[in-house]
């Protein structure tokens, strides 16, 4: 659907806990447009927005997918995205692309953690929300109820701007409380309406609800309550232009009702959409940057330059890296190229596809506030600005996530090791928030996400798409040592046979060095008892025992050495002989110097509720974590604590059963510590264990 004024399209981030039915309502809003021939189903595996083979196989949403609308003359923009709190990222980038959001709720489960989650980004960026009650044929889906547990969480200014026509299995219609019509539907039909007029025994309950409706319309404008208080109520026209601003200014927050597998409310809520949702040109301005990273405000309009922000890529086997992109600003044509400020270097823009899913069809151009795709782009990653060369800029991307667990990954196949790497990636660039790469210290291969679930759905794209099999294991502890206390070291190689023998001594000081100061080595000889093209490799020798360890088979760091004293002989000395000569060395100065061993400490911030501080502090206590302080955040309770990494590698999910899931934490390496002794004495039992058995 070609639009030529941004006026004509409304951008829907269609968000909210997972089980919420949001990728169903989108599947039953395609079909009412007539997008689509037939409802389409999660259980089938067929719909639009979740395509990937792991979303079809697990039946849930893993990335966020757009798809269009045509509805009223309008094109509605929908942007379906996952509930999980692992893919928060995903949601986020939808909604920072979409110019509203409509936050799903479950009529029978409520406000749930991911709901509250979704609910405070919005906030926290400004967006105006509506409120969409799905699942309303379930049982125990109650309007009375359903309403006040919104109220409640979200305040009184969360208002039905719909009453439903029967409960539970008897859902059969909503009744619009602006035009006081009543729209039925029928039972799996097509999701159109039919105009009735209002039920006798819903009058009351109509009037009683479009009375507080009215007055919260009211109540956001002093004109219009000027208006109210003279006439006691407000004209329709009033109405539909008062409710409209407050729902732009997020004074009100409608709430309305479907159930999008049955069909019943679908043309409904298209119709309020396209009523209550800003255009792109009424969301306000985008955060941007010039190349200065000074901020700069945007004035919105096809006419002016062009900006776009690349919303996700996406790497089909099949048909190529296709980059999903907003136009925040200008019009973007097909056959030109414009320019990426983070690599500096130009894209060149083949053809624009309008998006259904993944599939697209071209479209020669595409005007401010439209949402589409780019095929095979070569340079753009998620996050991305394209722009003109002439006035560069960057536009507001979302913080991504850092990944909170780690696991080493090995092929199955015997010579995949190069094909992991490719494959990973691909994943990489199009999920941001998935780490990949060999660890330099281990030299194992680690995947690293927001959870255990995000991992092993990684693990299962390398399969299903890029046919890599790999086995996950816990990732090794990249442990270190070091020393305490200064000591001396001699070491003396003397090795006579037939012809030219071998021979160098050294003797050397240990003295620690400030954590993170990693290694020195300072040359003390006067004179000339080692010559100077020898001790070079003393030190070499030195460093090449050090990564072999002295206590475990961990790299020995934070030490100086210096080169007190030595000898040489003119026809047995060589630079082999003193490599071995400074290696004894520094092994019997480790022997006297009070090694130890470091292990990595992370710092750690879990988010929480009240009502689990006391059990996450108790676990925390057990894994020898440190408390480093609280705060209050968005509604809800962040823990900052320090915990050695070996206690974290099985937290995701004692967390998730801890808190029955509300809660999510996040880690990142913070420094390293002495290991207690007691677990030294097991690490190093361990270890020679392993080397024995190697």
């Amino acid at each position: 659907m070609q639009v030529d004024s941004p006026d004509l399209l409304r951008n829907v981030a269609i968000i909210g806990h997972n089980d919420t039915g949001k990728t169903s309502l989108t599947s039953a809003l395609l079909y009412t447009s007539g997008v689509t021939t037939r409802l389409t189903k999660v259980e089938d595996g067929n719909t639009v927005t979740d395509f990937d083979p792991v979303e079809v196989s697990r039946e849930i949403s893993i990335g966020l997918a757009p798809c269009f609308a045509p509805w009223s003359k309008h094109k509605i923009n929908l942007i379906d995205t996952p509930g999980l709190g692992i893919f928060a990222s995903e949601m986020r980038a939808g909604m920072r692309a979409a110019d509203a959001s409509l936050l799903c709720v479950n009529a029978a489960a409520g406000v749930q953690v991911n709901t509250e989650k979704a609910w405070q980004y919005a906030e926290q960026i400004g967006q105006p929300v509506m409120l969409h009650v799905t699942k309303m044929d379930r049982e125990n889906a109650d309007f009375e109820r359903i309403t006040g547990v919104l109220q409640e969480s979200f305040g009184r200014t969360a208002l039905p701007i719909q009453i439903p026509i029967g409960s539970e299995s008897g859902f059969s219609g909503v009744i619009d409380l602006v035009s006081q019509t009543a729209y039925t539907f029928e039972h799996d039909g097509d999701g159109k309406a039919k105009a009735e007029e209002i039920p006798g025994e819903l009058a009351d309950r109509v009037a009683e609800w479009r009375g507080q409706l009215m007055e919260a319309v009211a109540e956001s404008d002093e004109s219009l309550m000027e208006a109210f208080f003279e006439a006691g109520e407000l004209s329709r026209e009033q109405l539909d232009a008062g409710l409209r601003r407050a729902v732009l200014a997020r004074e009100v927050f409608p709430i309305t009702f479907s159930s999008p597998l049955h069909g019943i409310g679908s043309s409904a809520l298209l119709d309020l959409l396209v009523q209550l949702l800003p255009n792109p040109l009424e969301r306000g301005s985008y955060p941007a940057t010039d190349v200065g990273d000074q901020e700069i405000q945007l004035e919105l309009g096809p006419d002016q330059s062009i900006a776009a922000i690349v919303i996700k890529t996406v790497n089909d086997p099949f048909s190529g890296k296709i980059t999903m992109i907003r136009v925040v600003n200008g019009t973007m044509t097909s056959d030109g190229s414009y320019w990426n400020p983070r690599p500096e270097a130009e894209e060149r823009v083949g053809h624009l596809m309008l998006l259904q899913g993944k599939q697209g069809t071209n479209t020669p151009k595409l005007v401010t506030g439209d949402i589409a795709g780019i095929a095979k782009t070569k340079i753009s990653l998620t996050g991305d600005t394209l722009c003109s060369k002439s006035s560069p800029l960057k536009l507001g991307w979302i913080p991504m996530r850092n990944p909170a667990i780690a696991f080493a990954i090995e092929p199955k196949a015997k010579g995949d090791e190069e094909k992991i790497g490719d494959a990973c990636h691909k994943l990489v660039e199009e999920d941001p928030t998935l780490r990949a790469g060999r660890d330099p210290q281990t030299g194992e291969f680690l995947l690293s996400g927001t959870g255990q679930l995000h991992v092993e759905i990684a693990v299962e794209k390398l399969s299903s798409r890029y046919k890599v099999e790999v086995i996950l294991h816990p990732p090794k502890i990249p442990y270190l040592e070091t020393i305490k206390r200064k000591a001396e070291g001699h070491g003396r190689h003397k090795k006579q046979s037939g012809g030219r023998g071998q021979f160098a001594d050294c003797k050397i000081t240990l003295e620690p060095l400030p954590r993170g100061e990693r290694f020195e080595f300072v040359d003390e000889i006067f004179g000339g008892a080692i010559p100077h093209n020898y001790r070079p490799a003393v030190e070499k020798g030195i460093l090449e025992a050090c990564e072999r360890g002295y206590l475990a088979g961990y790299p020995v760091l934070d030490f100086r050495v210096r080169l007190l004293d030595g000898q040489y002989h003119d026809v047995d000395s060589s630079e082999m002989a003193f490599k071995i000569a400074g290696s004894l060395a520094f092994k019997d100065a480790m022997a006297k110097a009070g090694a130890t061993l470091l292990e990595p400490v992370m710092q750690v911030e879990i988010t929480t509720t009240d009502e689990f501080m006391g059990d996450i502090m108790s676990d925390l206590s057990q894994r020898r974590g440190k408390p480093q302080g609280m705060e209050a955040r968005g509604g809800a309770q962040v823990i900052k604590a320090v915990v050695p990494m070996a206690e974290m590698l099985n937290y995701a999910p004692a967390l998730r059963s801890m808190t029955q899931g509300r809660s999510n934490f996040t880690m990142e390496y913070s420094h390293y510590e002495e290991v207690p002794k007691p677990l030294q004495e097991k690490i190093i039992a361990e270890s020679k264990i392993a080397a024995e058995a190697g």
